[in-house]
């Protein structure tokens, strides 16, 4: 043997060990591009500087300078200094989180590392790595093929040609040679970036990171899209509309304050606190915040979303479209059933009888050598447990050929050679329809097998067909299967669990207004089987892909309105049923994981790939990847979609109503001459300061509200803001408005000098500020509810800190003097107390009537 040949043969079975991967990726770096270069500190500050707020607040301390007010002026720049620690920390908060999410959602590759298959980060591929490689998956790094089946690649990334091209596996001499070009057929070179279409096989990585063609040419490839969700761009248009009106109700404040009091640079500090006053910047952020940082919690529960808007639209999913196999069941089988022509086997533990044997063995024979896929591990656990010790086994033969699964033949066949036979021996095995094809059956044959289907299949098992044929070694090996003369050997009946939690779940979306529809492979029987099981439907309603393909579309959006599961269905048809979906009005997510998945996956208003056994077209499609292949995470993380976007709007309610009396006790005392202004710039960044950590640690923290999935699915054109919720959100704005004016007016008419007016005002606005926050954490349980039965940690650290800072601004004289505040006494701070809870005691009252 060739020694090159060996070594090669020997990296293959081994891989490389784990220590030395180790020592490689420290050496050569990481298998990846060089990233877009982070932002520095100064970077950051600056761009924080340019938001209309800070550009406000530094024009205030200006003129605090320029009026001899270095104190006030100092306490602004403070604020300044604040504002840009807390904006940066949410800057990389949010940059943290979305880092996590790339990571997560960067190509795969499976690989041997210690004589093991390891599925690791694409960027922790290094030089040397055994590649194994299926249909659907990128190429991670340059690599040489060492042997493959029936493969194809798309190099149009790299060489801008469309049709893929054919890959054989490299000669001795080409395997330790130089990489070559990409593009031209028969060449064993694989390049980063490219993507399988066809076929498998075994790779020895090249080249890495910038050493590869990819890095070459310099192109970067990224996962996840940062764009701007619509409802973004609505609150940006929103955003920059106010400011408009902003900078007209400051330029109407300047004006009134420099005629009724004469005083025009002081007028032009007030105009800069009605502006801040005006302007709702948190909410941009707020929705950034929020999407950012709820995707990375949904990350943690197994759901990761490549795309922001999908948190949107997580709320207003309608139906879900779900492969049957490895995410409703466990894609754990077990043989049960053995059966020939005229009897059955049940595996129960019992020893095999010898009729049966030859079907076990063709079974074994026509799976993978090193099976991964759970089905063929099936069949070579039959062979371990029943075959040993009997001729059946076969460990000496040599595999010559494979002939994979295509789209027109779903069946697998395996050409073997022994050197005790003078012919070769051919095992098939696949859907009883491809067997029963190759065996060429007649109508009578054709119903007697599918007979034996129905009744198997009616218990939920997955049925397979075995067939046999020799040939002769002294012949050409036909081009397809259909070449052989195939003998029908009988079938397999094959076991899949449900996995445990999908009955809990599929009811919890019955109760939320979520239809789910099982689509699967299987035969008609082995659905409803599974569909009775997890409580799906209690009929016997079903269709196939072969009815569907041959309705109208007129018919078929008809029909599936009342159907819930669908058999016999191949890709393409789920396209069909998306957009019959669609045709209806639904929302319709649909899972995939497959090449042929994709369409389907673009199609849906929510593409779901599955993380484990998905391949990465799939995942590139997809706005979510399930990390764990369950339906019960697909449903928790509707939950959770559901959950952010109810924490959004109550973020956003939150500042409408608190800017309605912000805003209106910065302009009510301008106008009349002797009325001492309540809110200048010192005391409105102030409330920022307290505003904008209330939404960033209470609001996107707030447990999801139990009874989430108790309410139907939202409009999909539906407005973050109902007219309900804007009514709400209003009255809750003016009711505080009129508790802090009727302060105000009190004790202005009461005589009582400007800073005492100015504390009891600006606390009485603070108290019903910190109860807004507390009131609408929901919209719908009592305070007292609220407290017992959901827990918000950083509530009480808000509250706490907004209690303490209040009361030394109130009570110690340096902060008293630089704020504009006088002492209060007991009796004062009651009234403010009071007045601020009165505020919004009526939207309890309010809820708990809609409770009961």
């Amino acid at each position: 043997m060739d020694h090159g040949a060996a070594a090669i043969e020997e990296t293959e079975m081994a891989g490389l060990s784990s220590q030395e991967a180790t020592l490689r990726l420290r050496a050569e770096g990481p298998n990846e591009l060089p990233a877009a270069k982070k932002r520095n500190l100064g970077r950051q500050s600056w761009d924080v500087i340019r938001e209309p707020m800070l550009l406000l607040l530094l024009g205030a301390g200006v003129i605090n300078f320029l009026l001899s007010e270095p104190l006030d002026g100092g306490i602004l720049m403070f604020f300044v200094v604040v504002v840009i620690v807390i904006s940066i920390y949410q800057e990389n908060k949010t940059e943290n989180a979305l880092t996590a999410l790339r990571e997560m959602s960067s190509p795969r590759a499976l690989v041997v590392r210690d004589g093991r298959r390891l599925r690791i980060a694409g960027h922790n591929v290094v030089r040397g790595d055994v590649l194994l490689l299926a249909e659907g998956d990128r190429v991670p790094a340059d690599a040489v093929l060492l042997r493959g089946a029936n493969m194809s690649v798309d190099e149009s990334a790299l060489t801008g040609e469309s049709v893929p091209v054919r890959k054989s596996a490299a000669t001795n001499g080409a395997a330790t040679a130089s990489m070559g070009r990409p593009g031209g057929d028969a060449t064993p070179w694989l390049f980063s970036g490219t993507l399988v279409v066809k076929g498998h096989g075994v790779a020895l990585t090249k080249h890495t990171g910038i050493e590869t063609e990819l890095g070459h040419i310099g192109t970067a490839l990224s996962m996840i899209e940062t764009v701007q969700t619509p409802l973004q761009q609505k609150i940006h248009r929103l955003v920059w509309i106010i400011a408009g009106l902003s900078l007209f109700a400051a330029s109407v404040v300047v004006v009134a304050f420099g005629v009724t009091r004469g005083h025009w640079l002081e007028g032009f500090l007030a105009g800069i606190g009605t502006a801040m006053a005006t302007l709702p910047e948190e909410l941009p952020v707020v929705l950034t915040v929020f999407l950012a940082l709820g995707a990375w919690r949904m990350s943690q529960k197994n759901v990761l979303a490549r795309r922001s808007p999908v948190i949107e639209t997580l709320g207003s999913a309608t139906a879900i479209c779900v492969d049957k196999t490895g995410t409703l069941t466990m894609n754990s089988m077990t043989i049960r059933d053995l059966i020939l022509e005229n009897s059955t086997f049940k595996l129960d533990g019992s020893a095999l009888p010898e009729a049966y044997h030859e079907l076990a063995e063709y079974a074994v024979l026509s799976s993978p050598i090193d099976p991964f896929d759970p089905m063929d591990r099936a069949f070579r656990g039959l062979s371990d447990h029943q075959l040993i010790g009997t001729a059946h086994r076969h460990e000496d033969w040599a595999l010559v050929r494979e002939y994979p699964l295509a789209e027109d033949l779903l069946a697998l066949s395996h050409v073997w050679k022994s050197s005790a036979l003078d012919h070769y021996v051919i095992a098939a095995k696949g859907a009883p329809e491809a067997i029963a094809n190759l065996c060429d059956m007649d109508s009578a044959q054709l119903s007697r097998l599918m007979k034996q289907v129905e009744e198997a299949t009616s218990g939920g098992e997955r049925v397979l067909a075995v067939a046999k044929a020799s040939f002769s070694q002294n012949d050409l090996l036909p081009s397809t299967p259909f070449g052989f003369k195939f003998e029908y050997l009988g079938l397999a009946g094959l076991h899949d669990p449900v996995r445990a939690g999908v009955a809990d779940a599929v009811a919890e979306c019955n109760r939320a207004g979520v239809r789910v529809i099982m689509v699967t492979g299987d035969y008609p029987g082995t659905a409803l089987a599974i569909a009775r099981e997890i409580g799906l439907t209690s009929g016997t309603d079903c269709l196939t892909g072969n009815e569907l393909e041959q309705m109208s579309e007129d018919d078929l959006a008809l029909r599936v309105q009342t159907v819930n599961v669908f058999a016999r269905m191949v890709p393409q048809q789920k396209l069909q049923l998306v957009q019959a979906l669609k045709r209806n009005g639904e929302v319709v997510a649909m899972t995939g994981d497959g090449v042929n998945d994709a369409p389907a996956l673009r199609a849906a208003d929510i593409g779901i790939a599955m993380g484990a056994r998905g391949t990465d077209v799939a995942r590139e499609a997809a706005a979510l990847v399930i990390t764990d292949d369950d339906f019960s995470s697909i449903v928790g993380g509707i939950r959770q979609g559901r959950g952010i976007y109810d924490n959004l709007r109550k973020a956003m309610s939150y500042i409408l109503a608190v800017h309605i009396s912000i805003f209106a006790m910065s302009l009510i005392p301008v106008f009349v001459g002797s009325w001492p202004l309540v809110l200048l710039p010192v005391q409105i960044a102030f409330l920022q300061l307290i505003i904008d950590p209330s939404l960033s640690f209470v609001f996107e923290s707030e447990p999801i509200d139990p009874g989430i999935m108790d309410q139907k699915p939202r409009g999909f054109n539906e407005p973050l803001f109902s007219r309900r919720a804007l009514t709400i959100s209003g009255v809750q704005g003016l009711v505080v408005l009129a508790a802090v004016l009727a302060v105000y007016l009190w004790t202005v008419l009461g005589g009582r000098p400007h800073e005492i007016v100015r504390s009891m005002t600006f606390t009485t606005l603070m108290v019903g500020n910190l109860s807004l926050i507390v009131v609408n954490r929901s919209q719908r349980l009592p305070i007292w509810q609220l407290f017992r039965v959901r827990r918000n940690r950083n509530l009480k650290w808000i509250l706490a800190g907004a209690i303490v800072v209040l009361s030394a601004l109130i009570n110690v004289p340096i902060l008293r003097q630089a704020f504009g505040f006088g002492p209060m006494s007991l009796w004062e701070w009651a009234i403010t107390l009071i007045a601020g809870l009165i505020s919004v005691a009526w939207f309890e009252a309010y809820k708990y009537r809609r409770l009961h």
